[in-house]
């Protein structure tokens, strides 16, 4: 029988879900609360809605209007999060540089976007220089920068974004339209090619929001994030929104503090200073922040950490546990906005020993509220919830994009059967808990057999010697490939450790953990360095091609 759909009256607002809308609350409830930008900066939400005003009339001054794209190149600051609103609530496009690329690759993601504005930090002049002249839709600069001079940029500007935002009026009516209208693009890191453009839309948006809130707010008390906590992100705003973060802080009206380029000092003081209770990163960039001297002296404890991008050691999860941090993994990718599961800890799971409860929280997690998460064979069919079966992650949410940006082939292939495919090989145990086990490009064929060199990685990264680990597969004319674990020591044990007798070790742990029997073919090899992409990955197609390159 034919659907019934539900009437309403002419005079009924339909409530389109706008990003202005994640505004409403935070101005009713929390107008005094701080947004902070390093030691530069402060102001309240009620001078945040002031200045989203200010920057939408500079930027129609400046000719934008609802479809054109406004491209950002800066590192974590209060003008990312007046972009982040005042931008896609003009109906506009916020385009995100990764300003980590290479000059040639910004060029081309902001031919491919076509940015008709771009703003930029006066940091990244030298860059621009490079490529302005090759710019095809860059039409007009807006220069922003940290300094009381700032250097004559290689181009001709529209004028400087603090004097522009002094010039403009603070009130800006802004509209209603279509909540599937575009809101963002970024670009991929990918490790072949050309990035990708990714995109999303308002709705997508503020149900992602929606959806992170439902899941962080329904925790006990392990990873639980309120209306009290103090925000910082430490995951690039150019990257995923950062993650997405930065839109449900404001809806909850916490105090925000952003610190800029990530520099281990600066962050161990802010941590102090303004007391940050809530962030998110990659691995690596919580192993260099507790790696600093700096770090010694810091109380983090009340410290809650959202890991993701790439796998959490479970020896990383139970150094933290000592210095109070509570540190638990998410999961998600570039194309999936990105959270789609977080790996929180019940009650009795919290009376565990620290080992215990690391096993737990270096896994990916279970689903957030909406997220249609599969894991499923090459025939597409459901494989079992053992904790031991795997097979490929592939998911349906209401916040996933719906493509590559001009790119259809590529877009068909991202949705083949109607789900989402992450690419992400991984199982999930009769908890419900998913533990993502290798990259399909990354997994190590030995023997007929798939071998994880993630499971490989957490036995090695258990050694006190290691600081970090990559491990990779090798060819070999036996065994098809064989795994090969690069290995960054601490400086300490520097000399004090062989490559023969770190090999031994982590051969016998691997076999007691029941791994693959083809992991105990492992060879290590010292290195003096780790190759990662722009946001902190590690780069392993590239480690894969030259990995002699890296020895010591």
């Amino acid at each position: 029988m034919p659907v019934k759909l539900v009437q309403s009256t002419p005079s009924a607002y339909a409530y389109p879900l706008l990003i202005k809308q994640l505004l409403l609350t935070p101005l009713a409830t929390a107008p005094e609360q701080e947004i902070v930008y390093r030691d530069r900066q402060r102001y309240t939400y009620r001078t945040l809605r002031e200045r989203i005003g200010r920057l939408a009339n500079a930027l129609a001054s400046l000719g934008m209007e609802a479809g054109q794209t406004v491209a950002m190149m800066d590192w974590d600051s209060h003008r990312y999060l007046e972009c982040f609103f005042a931008v896609p609530m003009m109906g506009a496009v916020l385009q995100t540089v990764n300003v980590r690329l290479s000059p040639e690759q910004i060029l081309y993601t902001l031919n491919h976007a076509g940015a008709d504005l771009l703003i930029v930090n006066s940091e990244f002049f030298p860059m621009l220089a490079e490529i302005a002249p090759r710019l095809e839709t860059v039409k007009t600069f807006i220069l922003i920068s940290d300094e009381t001079e700032i250097p004559a940029p290689p181009f001709s500007a529209a004028g400087e974004y603090e004097a522009l935002l002094a010039a403009a009026d603070t009130h800006y009516d802004f509209p209603d339209f279509d909540e599937n209208a575009q809101a963002t693009t970024f670009y991929t890191t990918g490790t072949t090619g050309d990035p990708k453009g990714v995109y999303f839309s308002h709705r997508q948006l503020v149900l992602h929001t929606l959806g992170c809130a439902a899941a962080l707010g329904g925790a006990k008390g392990q990873g639980h994030v309120h209306r009290e906590d103090v925000y910082m992100p430490l995951t690039p705003m150019f990257h995923v929104h950062a993650w997405g973060f930065p839109y449900l802080s404001t809806l909850l009206g916490v105090k925000q503090v952003y610190p800029g380029r990530y520099q281990p000092d600066v962050i161990c003081r802010l941590v102090q200073i303004e007391r940050v209770t809530f962030s998110h990163c990659v691995p690596t960039i919580l192993h260099m922040v507790l790696g600093h001297p700096d770090a010694r002296d810091v109380d983090f404890s009340g410290w809650k950490i959202l890991i993701g991008g790439s796998a959490m050691p479970e020896a990383m999860a139970a150094m933290a546990y000592q210095r109070g941090i509570d540190l638990f993994t998410g999961y998600g990718m570039s194309e999936t906005c990105p959270v789609l599961t977080i790996a929180h800890l019940s009650s009795a799971q919290q009376a565990l020993t620290p080992e215990a409860q690391a096993v737990i929280r270096s896994k990916t997690g279970r689903p957030l509220p909406l997220v249609d998460l599969r894991i499923v064979d090459e025939e597409f069919r459901d494989v079992k919830h053992d904790g031991k079966a795997t097979g490929e992650v592939v998911v349906r949410a209401p916040w996933l994009t719906q493509g590559y940006l001009a790119a259809p082939e590529a877009s068909e292939a991202l949705w083949a059967g109607g789900y989402l495919h992450t690419s992400d090989i991984g199982n999930i145990d009769p908890a419900g808990y998913l533990k993502i086990t290798d990259r399909i490009k990354d997994v190590i064929k030995t023997g007929g057999e798939w071998t994880s060199s993630l499971e490989i990685e957490d036995v090695i990264m258990k050694h006190e010697a290691v600081s970090e680990v990559a491990v990779i597969g090798v060819a070999d004319v036996k065994w098809g490939e064989r795994p090969l674990a690069l290995v960054l020591l601490k400086p300490e044990f520097v000399g004090q450790i062989t490559e023969h007798a770190l090999r031994n070790h982590a051969a016998h742990a691997i076999e007691a953990a029941g791994i693959s029997r083809y992991g105990i073919l492992l060879q290590v090899r010292f290195v003096k360095t780790l190759v990662r992409t722009s946001i902190g990955k590690m780069n392993k197609r590239l480690m894969r091609a030259d990995p002699d390159a890296l020895m010591l």
